[in-house]
């Protein structure tokens, strides 16, 4: 990893930013993941929008459903300080 450099411009991601990209990324709409995850596409809008908090027990079923890890979603804008301290 040390051939790549971080960008320069940063931008903050809120959990149901973090949970739209991440669903956008993989070509899926709201309604395609509802029926994976038996969640109400509203509660996933009202996620996406950041009305509704999305817990630990929707993180793990949304993540499941992503093929992601719960942590991708539940902390967008963590980073390890020791691996861009090295």
């Amino acid at each position: 990893m040390s051939q790549f450099r971080p960008s320069k411009k940063r931008i903050k991601v809120t959990v149901g930013e973090s949970v739209r990209i991440i669903r956008e990324l993989q070509g899926l709409s709201q309604n395609q993941l509802a029926q994976r995850t038996r969640i109400a596409q509203a509660t996933l809008s009202a996620i996406e929008n950041d009305r509704v908090r999305l817990g630990v027990e929707r993180a793990k079923v949304i993540a499941r459903a992503l093929k992601c890890h719960p942590a991708v979603l539940v902390f967008p804008g963590w980073e390890d300080h020791l691996e861009s301290a090295a």
